[in-house]
């Protein structure tokens, strides 16, 4: 933790007021300071922290079965509007998805910086996952070298694949666990469109899951994404959180027609 702004905050307010007071107020001053308060933001409000990482990764993840296609190039400049991105934003996307998708490129370092963003917030990590996943089946199932960057995330930000496997049903996606070599794309054969949402799969749960189940898988993600609970986020991550709290409410209130839950 940075000290130099309570530092020289308080030899300011020292040398100022001359008094025991002007120390103590140049003392919160200056942990103001350290703490960035003072610091201005990136225009659009979309961090540089937050931008480079996400779309270094995404160009990893397109790149990760062998080469980028014309269906994920258009879903990363999807994201891109989607975000509304100033055109300096938009150059500095455009810049680190292709240098994702080099061979020497350090996704790791990608992954480390998103955690980091994260701080250990679960629904930013949700939502982070959530912003990647039109590049992530792009072109339908997973295949292998995506499903190892995608696993490596989510266990960098604490979320369980089958977590991932609900959100992924959120947006009408079929999670498939065990992609493999005989998954392996043709790059002739046109993108699967997204499966009809199961209501079960949106709550995390099967056919077999019980009333209480079913109740409980509701309040728990209902809870984690909350739009009211994100603070001084992108606005664009706002949006799909409100998004995804609607699909949650109304896969619930399917689940209470066909199941008769009061």
């Amino acid at each position: 933790m940075s000290i130099t702004g309570k530092l020289i905050g308080g030899m300011l307010g020292f040398w100022l007021f001359r008094n025991v007071f002007g120390l103590i107020v140049g003392v919160f001053v200056g942990h103001l300071w350290d703490m960035g308060l003072f610091k201005p933001r990136a225009s659009g409000g979309v961090s540089s922290s937050f931008l480079a990482p996400l779309f270094g990764l995404a160009g990893a993840i397109a790149k990760s079965d062998g080469r980028v296609s014309e269906q994920e190039i258009a879903a990363a400049e999807n994201l891109m509007v989607r975000m509304q991105l100033t055109p300096a934003q938009r150059a500095e996307a455009i810049a680190r998805f292709t240098a994702g998708k080099q061979g020497t490129f350090p996704a790791h370092l990608a992954i480390a910086d998103l955690k980091t963003w994260c701080r250990g917030r679960r629904d930013l990590a949700f939502l982070l996952l959530d912003m990647l996943l039109d590049v992530v089946y792009a072109e339908g199932p997973l295949v292998q070298g995506k499903l190892l960057l995608v696993r490596k995330l989510c266990w960098s930000l604490n979320v369980h694949e089958r977590e991932l496997a609900a959100l992924a049903a959120m947006r009408g996606y079929a999670y498939a666990a065990g992609g493999g070599a005989h998954q392996q794309r043709t790059h002739e054969a046109p993108p699967q469109a997204p499966a009809a949402k199961d209501s079960y799969a949106v709550l995390g749960l099967d056919a077999s899951a019980s009333v209480g189940d079913i109740k409980r898988a509701y309040r728990k993600l209902i809870s984690r994404h909350h739009p009211d609970k994100l603070g001084d986020v992108p606005e664009e991550l706002k949006r799909r959180a409100e998004e995804r709290a609607r699909e949650i409410n109304a896969a619930y209130e399917r689940l209470r027609a066909e199941r008769n839950i009061k």
